[in-house]
């Protein structure tokens, strides 16, 4: 149902072989629709970081079809990225000076963001004085302020406790209710990809295509509990069964 009406992204058949003969993607088809969370899984290195590339338009595919959104593309790195040297307003700030937005609309919208994934008392403070969760959070409302269709996540909450990441997860999703963007989430984690997402996406080992996806029904919003509910546990166990069986073959 997530999915009715026209794509915000629609990649048919794409692949990409590197300059030295390495083959990434192969055949991968996909689309995703406007306001739609989609989670890519699958072993490591197997191509989903590249994906990601292909998607932002960092990287171009080899041979296929890629229709992507021509601007308004967010990315949120392993790394928050922030500017060590600025404080966490003027890094929340820091692409809106790009676009050359005035001073004073630019540092009213930076506080909003800022208020927005609960650091409104944090602005003053430089990227050393801030906890992995907090720089994430800033990184998030960063990439957020600029208003993306299509917001793309590479691993973003990989280097912290599970304990902030099922509370950046919450946060996360809360802005996902409150936007309008598309989102695209590479992570490792099962239960992470279950929790954020409408459908999973299961990559092969490299040269990666897609070999099943699922789809999640749990509506939003999602209380964390549900983390521990027995169908949770169903769609988590489908995937492990389905990543373990590549793994074996």
């Amino acid at each position: 149902m997530h999915r009715s009406g026209p794509s915000l992204v629609a990649a048919d058949d794409i692949c990409l072989t590197f300059p030295d003969s390495t083959e990434v993607l192969r055949n991968v088809t996909l689309q995703i629709a406007h306001h739609e969370f989609v989670a890519l899984v699958g072993p490591s290195g197997c191509g989903k970081s590249t994906l990601l590339r292909l998607l932002s338009g960092l990287e171009q595919p080899t041979s296929g079809s890629l229709v992507t959104p021509s601007q308004d593309i967010g990315f949120v790195f392993q790394d928050s990225t922030l500017l060590p040297w600025r404080t966490t307003l003027r890094n929340i700030e820091t692409l809106l000076e790009l676009r050359g937005v005035g001073a004073t609309e630019r540092k009213d919208r930076a506080q909003r963001a800022l208020a927005s994934v609960g650091l409104s008392d944090s602005g003053h403070k430089f990227p050393r004085q801030l906890s992995g969760g907090m720089k994430m959070r800033a990184s998030l409302a960063r990439t957020l302020l600029t208003d993306p269709s299509l917001l793309l996540l590479d691993e973003p909450f990989a280097a912290v406790d599970e304990f902030t990441r099922e509370s950046l997860n919450d946060d996360l999703l809360a802005l996902f209710a409150s936007s309008k963007f598309a989102a695209v989430f590479v992570t490792h984690s099962i239960a992470e990809a279950v929790f954020l997402s409408q459908r999973v996406v299961i990559m092969s080992p490299r040269p990666a295509t897609i070999v099943h996806q699922v789809e999640v029904p749990f509506e939003y919003p999602r209380e964390p509990s549900l983390r521990y509910s027995a169908e949770f546990a169903t769609y988590c166990g489908e995937i492990a069964s389905v990543l373990r069986e590549m793994q074996t073959s």
